[in-house]
C-alpha cells in the first residue's frame, strides 16, 4: 500500500496579513529615505515677499551652486574651492543650450562670499544667473492659546 498524504482544508479567502506587513515595512523605508533625497546642500535661504518662480531649478540637470553660512561652496553635492568654480561651470555649460546657473545662499552667509561666487560664475560665461530664495509665509495661523486651568 502506498503512502498518500492528507491535504488540509482549503481556504476560501486569501490571507492578506503578510502583504499588509510588507506594505508597512516599505512605507517606513520610504519615510526614512525620502528626506535624504534632497538635491544639493541644505541651506537656510533668505526670505522675500515677492519671489520670482524658477521651476527650472528643480530639474535634475540644473546647475546649483550653494554657499553655506561658514563660506563653504558646493556645486551640487560636491564641495569645491572658489578658484575651481569657473572651470567646473565652464565644463558643465559647454554642451547645454540653457546656460542658467542657480545660486542658493544661506541668509547668514557673508555678502562678500556671495559676490565673489557670483563673479566667478559670471566669468565662466553664464548667460543667466538665478538667485534662489524662499517665499515668506503670510497667512500663518496663530497657535491657539494654552488652555486655562
Amino acid at each position: 500500500m502506498a503512502y498518500k498524504p492528507q491535504a488540509g482544508p482549503q481556504m476560501a479567502a486569501p490571507n492578506v496579513i503578510p502583504m499588509a506587513d510588507i506594505m508597512l515595512v516599505l512605507l517606513i523605508i520610504f519615510m526614512v529615505v525620502t528626506p535624504m533625497l534632497q538635491k544639493g546642500v541644505s541651506v537656510d535661504m533668505a526670505n522675500v515677499n515677492n519671489p520670482h518662480d524658477m521651476q527650472d531649478a528643480d530639474k535634475d540637470d540644473a546647475i546649483i551652486v550653494a554657499i553655506t553660512r561658514d563660506g563653504g561652496i558646493f556645486l551640487g553635492n560636491t564641495k569645491i574651492q572658489k578658484e575651481d568654480i569657473t572651470g567646473q561651470i565652464k565644463d558643465r555649460i559647454s554642451t547645454r543650450l540653457d546656460k542658467t546657473v542657480y545660486v542658493k545662499s544661506d541668509a547668514r552667509a557673508k555678502y562678500g562670499d556671495v559676490v565673489a561666487v557670483v563673479d566667478e560664475i559670471r566669468s565662466a560665461g553664464v548667460d543667466q544667473l538665478g538667485l534662489l530664495t524662499e517665499r515668506i509665509q503670510k497667512n500663518q495661523p496663530t497657535p491657539p492659546p494654552p488652555p486655562a486651568d
